[in-house]
């Protein structure tokens, strides 16, 4: 498929969501799913580059996700995304 350049928009923003439920219903640990979406986001930061795209946000971690249990909190905030294979 080609793709209409002047069509694009310069700034994209997303709000990540469901890592989580996507470990559990795969009966997988929740840290899987955040490993899982650092995937998607350097994916999706690789296509927008590539496509043209300049700006890109990404809402990752709200106030509400320190409630979480503190070994998560801890893989999301210490693993970079270099990282992930």
């Amino acid at each position: 498929m080609k793709i209409d350049s002047t069509k694009l928009p310069k700034h994209i923003a997303i709000i990540l969501d469901g890592n989580g439920r996507w470990a559990k219903k795969r009966l997988l640990p929740r840290t899987m799913g955040h490993r899982k979406g650092a995937f998607n986001i350097r994916d999706i930061a690789n296509s927008c580059n590539s496509i043209g795209i300049s700006h890109l946000t990404m809402f990752c971690f709200s106030t509400e996700n320190w409630n979480r249990p503190k070994e998560e909190v801890e893989y999301i905030m210490k693993t970079p995304i270099r990282y992930y294979k």
